[in-house]
């Protein structure tokens, strides 16, 4: 018998199940990998000095009858439920930060699956990562991925925990939830009676319930469930800012890091307008909410893409007055949210992501996605940035140039909702608020005026995962010791905030002063540095 199954049969009086545990460990340290969660036993695995569990379900499958419903907490399970794998990805369109068609990983063929169906709806899933230590009562950092609130997933390799959790000394879990409209759907003539089901925000809700595990299990990974720090970044930001003013977040989150988003709401009116129209699409003009559940999941997803194109995506994150208050701002003036420190941020050239919205890449996606994913950033390159952005946006720093445009596009998408729910909770009496400016454009040419301080550029920094993923043609070996030092500096201040409320620490080598005031983050190729700035400037 391994000294794990003795650990498991003896200590614990477990029944170690073969179908669900993986190959016997030659080493008592592997009892450590070993958790007991309210769920059952899972087993992770001891790498890269962290300690991980991946693919924990949270929530039972939403499939079949539990397709548009509150997520129900997940059955427990009997004997060691193998956790050394990721779960799929929540069904969705391919984009690029999407999974790839072949399962909830990065790869090249994630440029086979744009606009196509991906994922699988069976996909509550979280992960876990923790020190490979035995320390106790850590902080706990919740991360909500973004993608619009349309795609995402908790595999990607931009939001492996091990780093952070190790570097910031926490337990890291990052979470899949439902998307697009099989996260956000005020389905017509739904009518159950259950308010929770019945407010369409079902992205949401599951947010909520992984959040309700994190609480009942934190103690089982080391971690301290009075000590939650929420972190999500773009449409992630939108639902941390959304669990604050969620009268159903009560007692589950303590602070909270959202990173380029503020709150954004849909009117309930918009949610039915677009749900009506979606029946319509995908079931016919006879069709109703019965035809849509008996649909494939894939075939729902085609229409989405399809009604995408006529009138744009559903509208996601909705003002129910159940889930979510219908005025974000009037709870907030009204004392009725979550009054925990904030830690928010933008990158200086958020809109530079968004080329595609004003035409201005000259790729096709397709093209795009393949030429960065073989971009070797350690070799010359005759790439330009003429190969990249379209004749209208040329020269780049010209009136109306690539430049000019990003900064409109990063003006009208992102600054004013952080400014207004920053200024909110501000008025609201909140004197623990925080802010940072992500300058970072060091990537090779042409990328470093292509994209520059990029959306979403920081979270490498964040999660310190500069080998794979999206943005990794960013990342060379001259840029390298000065990001380092910017992703050390920054993952401090991320240690400092969720330990006492505040992002300061010694290593800034200045006084971080409360919002509007700023923390600019940047590089050069050698160093990294840290200097008092402002919102807006």
């Amino acid at each position: 018998m391994t000294v794990l199954k003795r650990f498991l049969t003896v200590v614990l009086g477990v029944t170690v199940v073969a179908t669900t545990v993986a190959a016997p460990v030659a080493s008592a340290r592997g009892a450590a990998t070993v958790r007991h969660t309210s769920l059952g036993f899972v087993r992770g695995v001891d790498e890269a000095g962290s300690l991980s569990w991946r693919g924990i379900p949270y929530a039972e499958p939403p499939v079949g009858r539990l397709r548009w419903h509150a997520p129900v907490t997940h059955r427990p399970w009997h004997g060691v439920r193998d956790a050394r794998e990721f779960g799929d990805g929540c069904v969705q369109e391919g984009r690029f930060f999407s999974p790839a068609p072949s399962g909830p990983h990065y790869g090249l063929d994630i440029r086979d699956g744009l606009k196509k169906p991906v994922g699988a709806e069976d996909c509550l899933t979280l992960n876990v990562f923790r020190p490979a230590d035995r320390r106790e009562n850590l902080p706990v950092i919740v991360f909500v991925y973004g993608g619009s609130n349309m795609v995402g997933y908790s595999a990607d390799p931009m939001y492996d925990g091990r780093a952070l959790a190790r570097k910031a000394g926490a337990v890291v879990v990052t979470v899949n939830y439902r998307v697009g409209v099989f996260g956000w759907l005020d389905l017509p003539g739904r009518g159950t009676g259950d308010r929770l089901g019945d407010s369409g925000n079902f992205g949401t809700l599951d947010q909520l319930e992984a959040l309700r595990f994190v609480n009942r299990n934190a103690r089982a990974f080391g971690g301290d469930p009075g000590n939650v720090t929420v972190m999500g970044e773009s449409a992630g930001a939108v639902n941390v800012w959304a669990l604050v003013v969620s009268p159903l977040s009560k007692g589950l989150m303590d602070k909270a890091i959202p990173l380029s988003g503020g709150l954004r709401f849909a009117t309930p009116a918009a949610a039915r307008a677009y749900a009506d129209r979606f029946v319509d699409e995908a079931a016919g003009p006879e069709g109703d909410v019965a035809d849509l559940r008996a649909m494939s999941a894939e075939d729902l997803v085609r229409a989405q893409v399809r009604l995408g194109a006529v009138i744009g995506d559903p509208p996601r994150v909705i003002g129910d007055g159940t889930v979510l208050p219908a005025d974000p701002y009037a709870a907030i003036a009204a004392g009725e949210y979550r009054d925990v420190p904030v830690l928010a941020g933008n990158t200086t050239e958020e809109g530079k992501l968004f080329g595609a919205v004003i035409g201005a890449h000259r790729p096709t996606d397709y093209d795009r996605f393949t030429l960065q994913y073989e971009f070797d950033p350690d070799r010359p390159s005759e790439l330009t940035v003429e190969d990249l952005i379209a004749d209208r946006y040329l020269p780049v720093d010209g009136p109306g140039g690539w430049n000019e445009a990003a900064d409109q596009l990063t003006d009208a998408i992102f600054m004013g909702i952080v400014e207004d729910s920053m200024n909110s909770v501000l008025a609201a009496g909140n004197e623990r608020l925080y802010y940072y400016q992500f300058g970072w454009n060091q990537q090779p040419a042409p990328f470093d005026t292509v994209y520059g301080a990029v959306h979403a550029l920081d979270l490498p920094f964040v999660f310190h995962t500069f080998d794979d993923g999206v943005f990794a043609h960013s990342f060379s070996r001259r840029n390298e010791p000065g990001r380092l030092a910017l992703s050390d500096l920054m993952i401090d201040s991320v240690r400092a905030f969720v330990r006492t409320g505040s992002p300061q620490h010694a290593g800034l080598g200045a006084r971080w002063s409360q919002w509007p005031r700023s923390m600019v983050f940047d590089a050069t190729d050698v160093t990294a540095t840290a200097r008092p700035g402002a919102f807006g400037g």
